[in-house]
């Protein structure tokens, strides 16, 4: 009896059959008791009226006569108990059973008990007279006292039978009534047992099916269960929620180490296989072989610093980790890097930024990774022979960098969308779905990690993301 199941049903089972036992014992005794005492009580009355009446026929001396014994038969038959009458001896003198012939006439009472009834003035016992009755009976006997002297006694008696008959038809009826009871609460309590472990079974499974993988399994809080089963289920699904975010962000940790890895891999490979297979002129290879470098750093120090782009959303940029460097130089090596995309689409690029430097106090590996990004999406969206837009602008404290791209208009409930995570896996909703995912996510994580705010508008065939840096003169 392990299961929560069988333990409450056996604990709800046991109270009750004890309650039962109790409640059932206790009332036998007192209907017992108020039967009893109900009884003597009577006999005690008949007990007195018959002394009495004794008493008044014995100062004239016809306490044997006929009209006594009539009344004396009356009395007894009408109240149903027997009566003896004794004599200052002891002898039994007169018998209700019949008053004639009787054969209790000329019994002797034991002296002993008779001095006990005489000296207490009453007595009242419960068993069998030997000699007299053969069956258990509860006896009250009196003195019969005619002027101020003992005559003699009075032993008034009736069979315990129709107690006990009482007794048991009350026993039974108990019985009987208990046994429905029992097998009400029965039914009724396997019923609520079983409701209320069903959560927990229910709990157990969406457990099971978490622990296998199945980051969705939830537990169905339903209405009618108790307030302690609501607030575990409750606190169950917030459980399940916290880990499957964890497990999410484990993933996404995972998908952004693979992207940011992605892009300057590729760069180096594609500059590499051009110099092998003598694409790139040799009068030119020390320039990309310097990008290749650069790249390779690059990526060395992504490597180095992905660990800390979790970080990123819960803390800003340590100040130790900030430098000035110009945003125009940053973006032009950016631009550099993608000069073969572009040549192969036919892409004209413009450029509008400020005759002299644009400074800024930024972590400048991560702004290079979010001007990468912007300009890979930018590069990836922009149809053959169409434009594309780098712009820099300066306004009172803030420097604002704009990439644009001519190209298909993103639907209005897209552009709340497109800095989302992991957002270009729905495919419904972008036929080049692909490029509206980590990299945007992280250009946003980037920018607002540095407390600033990036932006994104789409409109007349026309995308432009654009972000703001603080402007250092």
């Amino acid at each position: 009896m392990k299961s929560s199941f069988g333990r409450s049903f056996f604990t709800i089972s046991t109270i009750l059959l004890l309650s039962l036992v109790l409640l059932g014992a206790s009332f036998q005794m007192l209907i017992n008791e108020y039967i009893t005492d109900n009884t003597v009580s009577n006999l005690q009355q008949d007990a007195q009226i018959i002394a009495d009446l004794a008493a008044a026929y014995s100062i004239d001396g016809s306490l044997g006569s006929r009209e006594f014994i009539l009344n004396l038969d009356i009395a007894t038959q009408i109240s149903n108990f027997d009566a003896v009458i004794c004599n200052g001896r002891g002898e039994i003198v007169i018998c209700s059973c019949y008053p004639s012939i009787c054969d209790h006439l000329g019994w002797r009472i034991d002296p002993d008990y008779m001095r006990k009834v005489l000296e207490n003035g009453s007595d009242f016992s419960t068993g069998i007279i030997k000699g007299l009755y053969s069956d258990p009976r509860f006896v009250v006997c009196l003195p019969i006292v005619s002027s101020s002297a003992s005559n003699g006694i009075v032993m008034v008696s009736t069979p315990t039978t129709e107690t006990t008959q009482v007794l048991n038809r009350i026993s039974n009826l108990f019985l009987t009534t208990s046994s429905f009871v029992v097998i009400l609460a029965v039914v009724v309590a396997s019923f609520f047992t079983r409701r209320e472990s069903r959560p927990l079974q229910d709990m157990a499974k969406a457990a099971n099916a978490f622990a296998h993988g199945n980051l969705e399994a939830r537990v169905r809080v339903e209405e009618g269960t108790s307030e302690e089963m609501q607030e575990l289920s409750l606190a169950f699904n917030n459980m399940a929620t916290s880990l499957q975010k964890s497990e999410y962000q484990r993933q996404e940790f995972v998908a952004n180490v693979s992207h940011e890895l992605k892009t300057p891999m590729t760069t180096i490979s594609g500059y590499v296989d051009g110099i092998l297979d003598g694409t790139i002129p040799e009068h030119r290879r020390d320039y990309y072989l310097q990008i290749v470098s650069d790249e390779t750093k690059r990526l060395s120090r992504l490597v180095r610093s992905m660990l800390d782009i979790s970080q990123l959303q819960s803390q800003d940029i340590p100040e130790e980790k900030k430098m000035h460097f110009d945003l125009e130089e940053v973006m032009g090596q950016v631009l550099i890097t993608f000069e073969k995309k572009i040549t192969d689409k036919g892409l004209e690029v413009e450029v509008d930024m400020p005759e002299h430097p644009v400074y800024t106090i930024a972590n400048r590996d991560y702004i290079t990774q979010v001007i990468y990004n912007l300009l890979d999406n930018a590069v990836k969206f922009c149809p053959e022979g169409k434009t594309l837009g780098l712009r820099i602008r300066e306004g009172g404290s803030k420097a604002y960098i704009s990439i644009s791209n001519e190209g298909d208009t993103i639907p209005a409930n897209e552009l709340p969308l497109v800095f989302d995570r992991f957002h270009k896996l729905d495919k419904s909703r972008s036929q080049n779905r692909d490029g509206w995912g980590l990299g945007l996510y992280i250009v946003k994580t980037i920018v607002c990690s540095h407390g600033e705010n990036i932006s994104v508008t789409s409109r007349d065939g026309r995308t432009e993301f654009t972000f703001t840096m603080p402007l250092v003169n």
